[in-house]
């Protein structure tokens, strides 16, 4: 192997990636034994759709990072287009899955395009970000108001469309991912404080207002959106409620604390709840491995997070926008990690946001593997930018 190739076997990453594959057949092996799933394999279906994302990774690496920068305005506006395409789209083609017109239901196939909206608008973010720092060497309160503004506008038209479908909890992914890059931006604290102060004000007056007036909040948002009240209200208290939710609550803690310290092993499920295989994936890795089990997961990700910190600030002084796409890529990976561990363990509201690079579903996994795909090509050229640094 020659230096120059050496610098396209990012080794970190290939292990972390063949550690999540390994984790995710593993699970969703034992979420399949289940009996509502009786004779369907998830487990052949995830490995084509990890096999169709390695070639997205190694297509990927025939582009520079500047392409990359060049290309994100055109990308991120093609990801407009298809969910604009997905609203008008008719029901043959793009049928309403539990009252959320999300998906392109095409013969043996459906994508969510949102999934994939996430990467092209954390792309265009990013290169905002740098063509503003070009343009304002030194900042000040007026640029940064402007720069504010900018990312808030980039965010907002996916946002809007996707509440259009309605999809809440995607939209809130799309919501932290922004706020995280705001807040890594180099924005005066002050408009930041102002900025979080309003944002926590109005999201703790709306959940009060849920909380107090239930059915109320459900006259407001309709009958099709009714299931999110009650969401909200079971995780607020779980006890007082009778909504499917609930349910899932008590399922996933009966599930996790069966577990204990090892886990039952593999081909043992006795817990069985919806959506096993996507979005509570951790309770099955709970009952399966155990307290070790988990824990080695969520360890996995804090390596994973630690990786994009550390590549983003190693890039930084050699491309803005590389670096951001790595702080923007953390923050997807964070925000879903989050979510659905915390949804599993009862500390989050339900919602169906999957547990990236482990639970199935080809959407998800081919998104993360383009986000990934991204990644891995700034690592390649931070190596090659430091190699050049050194010599």
């Amino acid at each position: 192997m020659t230096k120059k190739q050496s610098f396209y076997v990012q080794t970190d990453l290939i292990t972390l990636f063949i550690l999540f594959v390994c984790v995710s057949l593993l699970s969703i092996y034992n979420a399949q034994q289940l009996e509502q799933y009786d004779g369907k394999n998830f487990v052949l279906q995830q490995i084509v759709w990890f096999v169709v994302g390695v070639g997205i990774v190694a297509a990927i690496q025939y582009l520079d990072v500047e392409q990359l920068y060049k290309a994100s305005l055109y990308v991120y506006i093609a990801g407009l287009l298809v969910l604009v395409i997905l609203l008008i789209s008719p029901a043959s083609i793009a049928k309403p899955v539990n009252g959320s017109k999300s998906w392109f239901t095409l013969p043996g196939l459906s994508l969510q395009p949102s999934e994939f909206t996430k990467v092209t608008t954390i792309m265009y973010m990013a290169a905002i970000i740098q063509k503003h720092k070009e343009k304002f060497q030194v900042s000040h309160i007026k640029s940064d108001i402007q720069l504010l503004l900018k990312i808030l506008a980039i965010v907002a038209a996916p946002v809007l469309l996707i509440m259009k479908q309605p999809d809440f909890g995607t939209s809130m992914v799309y919501l932290f991912i922004a706020g995280i890059l705001i807040i890594l931006s180099g924005i005066n604290w002050k408009i930041l404080a102002t900025l979080i102060a309003s944002i926590s004000a109005f999201i703790g007056g709306i959940l009060t207002f849920i909380v107090k007036f239930p059915d109320l909040a459900k006259e407001i948002v309709g009958k099709s959106n009714a299931y999110q009240i009650d969401r909200i209200m079971t995780w607020f208290d779980p006890a007082q409620q009778t909504s499917d939710a609930k349910w899932h609550f008590e399922q996933a803690f009966m599930a996790l604390g069966s577990g204990q310290l090892f886990g039952k092993g593999i081909g043992n499920q006795q817990v069985s709840f919806p959506e096993a295989q996507t979005d509570f994936i951790f309770a099955i890795i709970g009952e399966s491995f155990g307290f070790v089990g988990s824990a080695f997961v969520v360890f996995l990700y804090f390596i994973l997070l630690y990786k994009l910190v550390m590549l983003g600030l190693s890039i930084y002084k050699h491309s803005t926008f590389a670096a951001y796409v790595c702080f923007g890529y953390m923050s997807l990976m964070l925000i879903h990690v989050f979510q659905n561990i915390g949804m599993a363990l009862g500390i989050m509201p339900v919602t169906g946001i999957p547990l990236l690079l482990i639970s199935y579903g080809g959407s998800s996994v081919l998104s993360t593997m383009l986000g990934l795909g991204i990644i891995y090509r700034i690592a390649v050229e931070n190596s090659i930018q430091n190699d050049y640094l050194f010599k």
